[in-house]
């Protein structure tokens, strides 16, 4: 009966064994072609809008607070690499501990509501969280959390394969996730919530499961950003960090595997290499964004999966 009712919403997606290897073979080799650095913060970030995406492209929410997981755990991970001297593998596991817990608890709170309510509850919580990191004694206020040790991750590409195996790892996990039974789950409940309760799933539970695991997802991406910059600030938790990971995903396509990734390489590169035109950025960024929705209605990977006929 489920498998059925499921088939009808989404059939099976081909093979993308190929996009697939691609990926694997360009973040291996990224180290050696581009920055460590700058490929490291395209790799956090990706994994942040597969998070984000994860919850608004599966199940249809829209989170207007997901800086609060990302953020939440980078100062979770630089206090416990900093102060409790942890190695870096720990501390990163611990921030996704406690950005899942921000998320089960956030979650609990704003599922109940739906659409915009949704989203700005969301926006509330987190700027709640934003003003306790602001005044709380162990984040350093203004200044953040500087000077995280790497430990034995001190070298810049024992550094990047570090990050690129987590990415990796949080990758094909999301994969299968979508692609799971559970993650069918999800999609009929995004296409047609009510059917979906009158067929007897408990939907607020599902959406409370998937809203933990993207924020545990975000804070992966948050905790290992602190270590690799040494550094967690305000701007992790600040509302214009939820913004630019809407933007990532939005322009690189908003349900579908790969767009995500694109999108936040595509922003993290445009960021960099509009970074010497000072106060002119955010205006010349928002011209692009504007194109880029225009000309790419479905994201770009949407519009190449629509060009080629098969999901991307």
């Amino acid at each position: 009966m489920t498998d059925v009712a499921l088939e009808r919403i989404e059939t099976q997606p081909v093979s993308q064994r190929i996009p697939i290897a691609i990926l694997v073979l360009v973040v291996l080799a990224a180290p050696w072609l581009i920055y460590p650095l700058f490929a490291m913060k395209a790799l956090c970030f990706a994994l942040f809008a597969c998070a984000f995406n994860l919850l608004i492209g599966y199940v249809g929410l829209l989170s207007f607070g997901h800086a609060l997981f990302f953020g939440g755990a980078s100062y979770a991970s630089a206090y416990a690499a900093l102060a409790w001297g942890w190695p870096p593998e720990l501390a990163v596991l611990f921030s996704v501990l406690v950005s899942a817990a921000l998320g089960l608890l956030v979650g609990a709170i704003a599922i109940r509501r739906q659409g915009i309510y949704f989203a700005m509850i969301t926006l509330a919580l987190a700027q709640m969280f934003y003003f306790f990191c602001l005044r709380a004694d162990f984040t350093g206020g203004e200044n953040g959390i500087q000077g995280v040790p790497r430990g034995h991750l001190a070298n810049t590409y024992v550094m990047y394969y570090f990050v690129a195996a987590v990415f990796l790892v949080a990758f094909a996990v999301i994969f299968r996730i979508i692609h799971s039974p559970f993650g069918q789950v999800l999609k009929a409940v995004r296409e047609n919530e009510p059917r979906a309760i009158s067929l007897g799933y408990k939907t607020d539970q599902y959406k409370v499961i998937a809203f933990v695991l993207s924020a545990g997802l975000a804070g992966l991406a948050g905790g290992t950003k602190a270590i690799v910059f040494q550094l967690a600030s305000l701007t992790d938790v600040h509302w214009g960090m939820s913004g630019e990971v809407i933007l990532m995903t939005l322009i690189g396509g908003i349900g579908t595997i790969f767009g995500p990734i694109v999108g936040a390489v595509f922003f993290v590169t445009l960021e960099n290499y509009l970074a010497q035109l000072g106060s002119w950025v955010q205006v010349v960024q928002g011209v692009i964004f504007v194109i880029c929705v225009i000309a790419f209605r479905r994201g770009i990977v949407g519009e190449l999966a629509r060009v080629l006929k098969r999901p991307l």
